[in-house]
């Protein structure tokens, strides 16, 4: 096996997992909270779609600390390791109050917005949860954070074993929970849970090799100028997570023209593809890791690494939609939400493959933009492509879901299209670059 791919894939099998289990936690709190009724189900449905779009802020310091840790090791720089994990811990220290202090005073206000306003039975469950879910995002983003600093120095294993940990928890202590507190209970155990969790990650901290190597060493600039490199690689990552966020709304809010069996159809069929989608972020998480490292170095393997991550990512991607274009009315039925939307469903899985082999290549591809230090590009691309894509997607509700498969596909085509011609003006890779990360292994 080529020797970057083998790097790719020891990289993104553990992270895929740890992505899987994150998704899972919001499933298991739906399947016991469901037992509640529906304005229960509501309130934490709420939380979870506004845990979402908080993760957006997260990425600002985890996934920055990530890239400039990794660009570190890879220079054998210990110094600048501690400046990079200083950094992210003071940017976690000054935005968390910010965001976890405004989210607890305006719950009431949140919970009214995400619900679309109205006095429901939800409303009250919703700010009710909000009021230990909110200042439970403190431990959430530490979480991130240490996740972060692990990744970087190349464990990718250690978090997705705190992330197992964290929802093995979960499943075992939510019935008990919920059953005594209700909807409060669920957002309790949560935190209760992550808070378990966070303190087996500051222990797995504590013996990274690499941070204990570098333990004594003084910081290679101050606690200042080590946040706002933090701030400066995080923010681009965190925009344009936030803009597929707000894309992926927006779409929704298209396809309702369509009909409430089309919505309902389309929201089951998405949530089935995170399990293909998960996995190119797993490679594009690999692949900017692993390109940092090598990038620290002093090796330019962008190509190299760039091509096997799209093989890698390409291939889960095409097998995605083969099997789901297979499996569809099995995958629709066990959701049993009725024959119109089963119909509407299948045809969506069976028409959204193109749209899941473009997306795995493009994906994996922007990791190494983000290994770079290249961000800024990939958020400029994410905003044309939805700029692209919402316009193609109103225009084609003629055509039902097939329509917005269309659009999706055309509009992700565009981004592939732009990124590749970025790609190919990278500098060739060094020509011993190969050879010496296949020793290395």
């Amino acid at each position: 096996m080529n020797a970057h791919r083998k790097q790719l894939v020891s990289l993104a099998c553990p992270v895929y997992c740890e992505l899987l289990a994150s998704v899972a936690a919001g499933i298991i709190n739906t399947v016991w909270v469901s037992r509640l009724g529906g304005p229960a189900v509501a309130a934490v449905a709420v939380a979870t779609t506004t845990e979402n779009v908080l993760l957006g802020v997260a990425l600002v310091f985890g996934t920055g600390t990530t890239v400039l840790v990794a660009h570190a090791r890879g220079a054998e720089d210990s110094g600048a390791v501690r400046a990079a994990v200083r950094g992210g811990w003071a940017l976690w220290a000054l935005v968390t109050p910010v965001v976890v202090g405004a989210g607890f005073l305006l719950r009431e206000p949140l919970a009214r917005l995400v619900l679309g306003g109205g006095e429901g039975a939800a409303l009250p469950l919703a700010v009710a949860y909000f009021a230990i879910s909110m200042p439970g995002m403190t431990v959430f983003f530490a979480q991130n954070l240490v996740d972060g600093v692990l990744k970087g120095t190349g464990d990718t294993g250690t978090p997705m074993r705190l992330a197992l940990l964290a929802n093995g928890l979960i499943l075992v202590c939510d019935p008990f929970l919920i059953r005594l507190y209700g909807v409060q209970g669920a957002a309790a155990c949560t935190v209760l849970c992550r808070c378990v969790t966070l303190g087996v990650a500051l222990l797995a901290l504590r013996r990274n090799t690499l941070l204990r190597q570098c333990a004594g060493v003084r910081p290679a600039e101050g606690t200042g100028a080590a946040l706002r490199r933090t701030l400066r690689t995080g923010l681009p990552l965190s925009a344009d997570f936030t803009v597929r966020q707000a894309g992926a709304l927006a779409l929704v809010g298209i396809v309702a023209r369509l009909g409430v069996t089309a919505v309902a159809a389309y929201a089951i069929a998405y949530k089935v593809m995170y399990v293909a989608t998960m996995a190119f972020y797993a490679v594009r998480q690999a692949a900017a890791i692993h390109t940092a490292h090598t990038r620290g170095a002093g090796r330019d393997a962008r190509r190299a690494i760039g091509r096997q991550a799209v093989l890698v990512s390409g291939s889960v991607g095409f097998v995605a939609a083969v099997l789901l274009a297979g499996t569809a009315p099995w995958i629709m039925a066990a959701f049993g939400p009725g024959p119109d939307v089963v119909h509407d469903g299948v045809l969506f899985l069976r028409c959204v493959g193109p749209y899941l082999v473009v997306m795995a290549c493009h994906i994996a591809l922007g990791g190494v933009f983000e290994g770079s230090g290249s961000a800024p590009v990939l958020l400029r691309v994410t905003l044309l492509g939805t700029a692209v894509q919402l316009p193609l997607a109103y225009a084609f509700t003629g055509l039902g879901l097939p329509g917005v498969c269309l659009a999706l596909a055309l509009a992700m085509a565009v981004q592939a299209g732009v990124v590749l011609v970025l790609f190919r003006r990278t500098g060739p890779a060094q020509e011993d670059a190969d050879a010496s990360l296949a020793r290395a292994a």
